[in-house]
């Protein structure tokens, strides 16, 4: 469960499939809602994560990009830029869990 105190309802059943958008997210929020996802994922064997962050002033994605830059089962992201996410979202590799 998620809470947010930004009109989002207090509690958000997030799924844990893979992509995670973070419109629904107030910025103060991700320091770990991004870690906590990314471990979940890897549980379910999840090793290939979208961010959908949004193109806009770019804050948001250099965000993201620093908050994966100090989690240690993030191999390596880069800007979906082959489809139509474009700029607008970071796809993650992670390694598996032992």
């Amino acid at each position: 469960m998620i809470s947010s105190d930004d009109g989002i309802p207090d509690e958000l059943e997030l799924p844990i499939d893979g992509t995670l958008d973070l419109h629904l997210f107030s910025p103060k929020d991700l320091g770990t809602l991004i870690p906590d996802y990314l471990e979940l994922c890897r549980e379910k064997d999840i090793l290939l994560v979208r961010i959908i962050h949004g193109r806009g002033s770019g804050t948001l994605r250099k965000t993201v990009h620093s908050l994966l830059s100090r989690c240690d089962f993030a191999v390596s992201w880069h800007l979906a830029t082959g489809d139509s996410s474009g700029a607008g979202a970071t796809v993650v590799t992670l390694l598996p869990k032992l």
